[in-house]
């Protein structure tokens, strides 16, 4: 069975892809070892671990692992929001040209970054734009967790009608999917790692896929990898 490492933005990617993705790749053949925080700095020796942004530090990480596993049956991935990457990720300059379709942009990110590492078990994927996209799916399952929460609710799904798909709801300072969320939830931002994870959880694989072409693109070359 393939064994895949995958490196996450920070715990609420970590407990969704332990949580969920773990098991339904397993029923593709794929054996997903535990998510890890990718790096993020290291000072004095010491790594410190979350938050995706500086490039080198992240993919310093990854090479480790990629040196400590060398099997062919060994695949790597990435689990980062495209919101907030650091000025000196490859090809970020370029990709500007590229912001009105962020499906292109982030594509042409994915490609550097393999560029970069140039190893074919390396599978590159980044978050149009944050994890919280997914939960636009359907908002309606914010009532699950929260209590009086129509008026949220109607505000959310207004901005989910708005675009083609969640992954296009924008990555503005303040205007990003979590911001959007904590604007008609505050507590959420608290409680985001246990609710994030397990809202997507609910809403199912099936939905966000059938929404989230970029996140579904990603999903099909992961299961994949267990068809040999």
């Amino acid at each position: 069975m393939p064994r895949l490492h995958m490196f996450v933005e920070g715990t609420t990617e970590q407990v969704f892809a332990d949580t969920v993705l773990k098991p339904h790749l397993a029923n593709h053949g794929v054996y997903l070892q535990k998510p890890v925080l990718v790096a993020h700095v290291k000072k004095k020796g010491i790594v410190h671990r979350g938050g995706g942004r500086r490039f080198r530090p992240m993919q310093n990480d990854i090479d480790r692992r990629r040196r400590q596993d060398s099997a062919v049956d060994a695949y790597f991935t990435t689990m980062i929001d495209l919101y907030a990457l650091h000025s000196d990720f490859p090809g970020l300059d370029a990709s500007d040209e590229l912001r009105s379709d962020p499906y292109k942009r982030v594509s042409a990110l994915e490609e550097a970054w393999q560029e970069e590492t140039a190893d074919h078990r390396f599978i590159p994927f980044i978050q149009l734009h944050e994890f919280e996209g997914y939960l636009f799916v359907d908002v309606s399952r914010f009532s699950e967790f929260f209590d009086n929460s129509r008026r949220g609710i109607v505000a959310l799904r207004k901005v989910a009608d708005s675009v083609p798909s969640p992954e296009l709801v924008d990555d503005g300072q303040h205007t990003d999917p979590s911001k959007r969320i904590s604007a008609q939830f505050p507590v959420y931002e608290k409680l985001k790692t246990t609710v994030g994870p397990q809202m997507a959880g609910d809403i199912g694989l099936a939905a966000i896929r059938s929404k989230c072409p970029h996140f579904d693109e990603w999903m099909c070359r992961l299961e994949g990898l267990g068809a040999g």
